[in-house]
């Protein structure tokens, strides 16, 4: 019986051994076969996958978004809609989205901060105030008006 040890696959994908099983009780990656003495023992693949996990985790999927991702592409043709193309443009829309309200947020961070601003309640009392704090709490599910 050959194949790697999960020492061997989780220091070639860079990652540690709880990590690795973690991913096999997830599904995430196959339950390995295991040597005579009990260590189990992967395919080599399986630190392909791996690497594939972190790389799709780095470009913001979550784990059961990567879960999804691996069961298309071991059934193409069941779920033509799950494919990686689909889940990438709603990722790409997602993390737009997100950059989008990172750019409203820095410039009002950096009009605050040319504004200089230095107590958050005085300068929301202000009508120069540059921080939008009406637009921020209007609406908000834990605004209290009092």
């Amino acid at each position: 019986m050959t194949g790697l040890r999960s020492s061997q696959v989780a220091d070639a994908a860079g990652v540690n051994r709880q990590t690795l099983r973690y991913y096999e009780r997830r599904g995430l990656l196959a339950e390995p076969q295991r040597s005579l003495g009990g260590h189990r023992l992967y395919p080599a693949e399986a630190v392909t996958v791996l690497k594939v996990i972190k790389a799709a985790q780095r470009l913001g999927f979550t784990l059961d978004e990567v879960a999804d991702l691996l069961a298309a592409g071991r059934h193409p043709h069941q779920r033509p809609d799950a494919g990686l193309q689909i889940r990438a443009r709603a990722k790409l829309a997602e993390v737009e989205a997100k950059i989008a309200d990172l750019r409203v947020i820095a410039d009002n961070l950096r009009a605050a901060t040319e504004a200089g601003c230095d107590d958050l309640i005085t300068c929301a009392g202000q009508p120069c105030c540059p921080i939008p704090f009406a637009a921020i709490t209007i609406g908000a599910p834990d605004a209290d008006p009092r």
